[in-house]
């Protein structure tokens, strides 16, 4: 997760960021936690980590499709490792 999207999530108000500086809706500076955001977005990191190394979905689908479970078995255990290798 990137540090603007935690601010976003952490402070509601926001409307728009330049560089590290947000806003809100009436253009003022709206103050926050850095370290906050940056615990919040670390926090978060797992989430991009596993969608960028699942399998695609099209694949548990062609296995469905096709009625090959052990395609479908293989299918999970992919994903399993995947969340394994990052846990929340």
């Amino acid at each position: 997760m990137r540090l603007t999207d935690a601010i976003y999530v952490l402070y509601p108000q926001t409307v728009r960021t330049v560089g590290d500086t947000a806003y809100d809706a009436d253009n003022n500076e709206v103050s926050y936690d850095l370290a906050a955001v940056q615990a919040y977005a670390s926090s978060q990191a797992y989430i991009d980590k596993r969608a960028a190394e699942y399998p695609p979905m099209s694949d548990y689908l062609d296995a469905i499709v096709k009625g090959d479970t052990q395609q479908q078995e293989a299918y999970i255990a992919a994903c399993l490792a995947v969340k394994a290798k990052y846990p929340k």
